[in-house]
């Protein structure tokens, strides 16, 4: 077994191991499995009153259920990446960097010939490979629950569909990733390597969307992206300038089209560039932390 298979193979234990990151993966898991389910409660609720009203003869419009697609059912686990998924990709990058500064093993491990690039290459792509597993498992709950609601196994295109969302959604935790591990790297204490990246989380999904659009803040919940700002006055000046900064966003966006929303309009090419560029950029920035930095103890 070479250096950067066992890196990586120590990266996958450690993280499974660990209990937060455990947490947060049996949250992450139950909530796609509850989400077909959720949306199936809502055609529930709305299909009796359909019925209700049509026995009544107040309506022969027919339920507006009966024209959606399978994919409506797995559209609310496009809010659970953003929330839950891009906050378990943020831990395990940093517990993946601060576990190595807490033990001290980073001047053990630099003492022999080991490139720092090589070393935390190694380490995000074992983290990578986790949230890939994580994710195609994912999947196939997604489409079993899925099947479940409607009550026959989904088509290929949807099935694939699904799997694509997943795929995209593997490129948009990736930064996240990246971001845990920088702030392993460069925090001064275990606490704020917690804390920083999560206030930069919140600030790319909920106050850069809501400084180029004026949303309604709950509207930041929709698994669709916003509206767009007003052709005229500040927000039309302010959107240009934060919405390819709005990951999140851009996310919603990309995801709706996979999943074929009605409410969707627009191409993937732009948002699908933004959300690679933020991964790019991210895993760049891990690589080139210099060997001085990772040997930096805490102050506290």
């Amino acid at each position: 077994m070479n250096r950067w298979t066992a890196v990586i193979l120590h990266e996958l234990l450690c993280t499974v191991r660990e209990r937060l990151p455990q947490l947060l993966l049996a949250v992450f898991v139950g909530m796609i499995a509850a989400s077909a389910f959720i949306g199936s409660s809502a055609r529930t609720s709305v299909t009796g009153v359909y019925r209700e009203v049509l026995s009544q003869g107040l309506t022969t419009a027919p339920n507006p259920f009966d024209a959606f697609s399978p994919l409506y059912y797995a559209r609310n686990t496009v809010i659970y990446i953003v929330l839950i998924g891009a906050l378990l990709a943020i831990v395990i990058g940093v517990h993946s960097t601060l576990r190595d500064r807490l033990a001290k093993t980073t001047d053990l491990i630099l003492s022999r010939e080991v490139r720092p690039a090589s070393y935390l290459g190694a380490k995000l792509t074992g983290l990578a490979v986790f949230v890939l597993l994580l994710l195609a498992a994912s999947a196939v709950i997604n489409i079993g629950c899925v099947s479940v609601v409607v009550g026959h196994v989904l088509s290929f295109g949807d099935g694939a569909r699904i799997a694509g969302f997943y795929e995209l959604a593997w490129l948009f935790m990736l930064p996240f990733v990246a971001l845990g591990m920088l702030a392993g790297l460069y925090a001064s204490s275990a606490t704020s390597a917690l804390l920083i990246p999560i206030v930069v989380w919140s600030v790319m999904i909920f106050i850069l969307p809501l400084l180029g659009t004026a949303a309604h803040p709950v509207s930041l919940l929709n698994p669709v992206a916003s509206p767009p700002a007003a052709e005229a006055g500040f927000f039309s000046f302010t959107s240009g300038l934060v919405a390819p900064f709005s990951v999140g966003e851009q996310f919603k966006h990309v995801s709706a089209l996979i999943l074929s929303d009605p409410q969707a309009a627009g191409t993937m090419t732009g948002g699908l560039l933004t959300i690679a560029a933020f991964a790019v950029a991210g895993c760049l920035a891990v690589t080139m932390t210099r060997r001085e930095r990772m040997r930096c103890e805490f102050h506290d």
